[in-house]
């Protein structure tokens, strides 16, 4: 049995030991390198070479694929996890030790957790969603990196405009260095996401929210046109201090030229789904990076009936992929593009990890298989058509062993 002291000394020779990963297709943000070796030392990445160096530990990647790891700058799976049903509600440290186990094996070694300030339940009253709930996740991701932890935890917060009261919360978030990203979103029937209002009426009835099971449409519409909303001037300013604080802001479901313009008044700095591929080559005309959500791909369109993914991917609008609700997406939508498209690997691999990193301030340090870069890295194959991952290291430790068996 290993004792306490041995413990330490074989943890910190794991630390600053020398690993070697061979025998992998390494992609870099513009190609493929084969016949090399990529050296991580540190939890870093000292050298890209054919040499053969006298290595600690060796991984042979059996020629599969050597990648960044994934950062996911959009989702809201760990509510899934906290709460599986209406009326169940796990304990939060229980739901995010678990979520960030799914996390690893699906390639995300970054993931922004989105939490949502709403006003009113006419999207659904969830117990996610008061302000409780969303300060008590912030400060977990927050104190969870000084324990035991798979993968880097960030938090997104999600503030609808309407709600006048989260302007003062989101400035207190972020002076307390609890925030890592904000976006504005405008959930208006008639605009946005929603520009249906067939859409907006299924969605509402889906959610179950009591408000709206007793309010007629026009009820609702008169609602919305009578609410009180973030003035520009208040957007400015909480975008501005963000700033101050290295945190990137976005704006959420653009549907129009004319919204980008309000935007760059603003100062935001991503345009998350575009709602059409107008509004997303304006976007990055403007300079915005564009978020699209991989699930999109997979299941041939917008489940809001809005702009298909892959068609914004393919007319080069689509700067980001994110998972949105279901991480899975990514890994597969990225293999699903290069096989069914012919996109190259390099360029879709980058919307995962690269230009998020880039979008995020991060890039000095992540996004992608390069020398001085933070390794973390996924080794992946293609078994039976399909995109698995392998090997998973996070801050250049081996976190994660999968092998498939016949």
């Amino acid at each position: 049995m290993r004792t306490l002291s041995s413990w330490y000394i074989h943890y910190f020779k794991e630390e600053s030991s020398l690993i070697a990963i061979k025998n992998a297709k390494i992609v870099t943000p513009d190609e493929i390198l084969e016949g090399k070796r990529v050296y991580i030392e540190e939890g870093r990445i000292q050298e890209i070479s054919e040499r053969v160096l006298d290595a600690d530990r060796t991984i042979d990647a059996h020629g599969r694929y050597l990648m960044p790891g994934f950062m996911d700058v959009h989702s809201d799976r760990i509510e899934q996890f906290i709460l599986p049903r209406p009326t169940a509600k796990m304990d939060f440290e229980l739901a995010l030790k678990e979520c960030e186990r799914e996390l690893l094996h699906q390639g995300i070694t970054t993931m922004y957790h989105s939490f949502s300030l709403y006003q009113n339940e006419l999207l659904g009253k969830s117990p996610l969603r008061t302000l409780e709930s969303v300060e008590k996740m912030a400060h977990l991701i927050q104190d969870i990196h000084d324990r035991n932890h798979l993968i880097h935890h960030r938090f997104h917060l999600r503030i609808e405009i309407d709600f006048i009261d989260a302007y003062a919360i989101a400035q207190e978030m972020i002076r307390k260095n609890l925030v890592n990203e904000i976006s504005f979103m405008d959930h208006t029937p008639g605009q946005g996401q929603y520009r249906s209002l067939e859409v907006y009426t299924r969605t509402i009835q889906n959610y179950g929210g009591t408000e709206s099971k007793h309010m007629s449409m026009e009820e609702i519409l008169q609602m919305h046109q009578g609410k009180d909303r973030f003035s520009m001037q208040q957007m400015r300013d909480l975008t501005e201090f963000a700033h101050s604080h290295g945190i990137a802001v976005a704006s959420h479901d653009d549907d129009t030229v004319e919204k980008l313009a309000i935007n760059e008044q603003i100062g935001v700095d991503i345009s998350e789904f575009p709602i059409n591929l107008e509004t997303a080559r304006a976007a990055g005309e403007k300079g915005f990076y564009t978020v699209v959500g991989a699930p999109n791909i997979l299941l041939g369109g917008s489940h809001s009936g809005n702009m298909s993914a892959a068609d914004a991917i393919l007319d080069g609008c689509a700067d980001i992929l994110c998972s949105d609700y279901f991480p899975p997406a990514i890994l597969h939508g990225i293999f699903y593009m290069m096989e069914k498209h012919g996109c190259a690997l390099p360029e879709l691999v980058k919307k995962a990890t690269l230009n998020p990193a880039k979008a995020m301030r991060l890039d000095h340090d992540y996004g992608s298989v390069e020398v001085g870069k933070k390794a973390d890295l996924l080794i992946v194959e293609v078994l039976d058509g399909y995109p698995v991952i392998t090997h998973v290291l996070v801050d250049g430790r081996p976190t994660s062993r999968v092998e498939y068996r016949r």
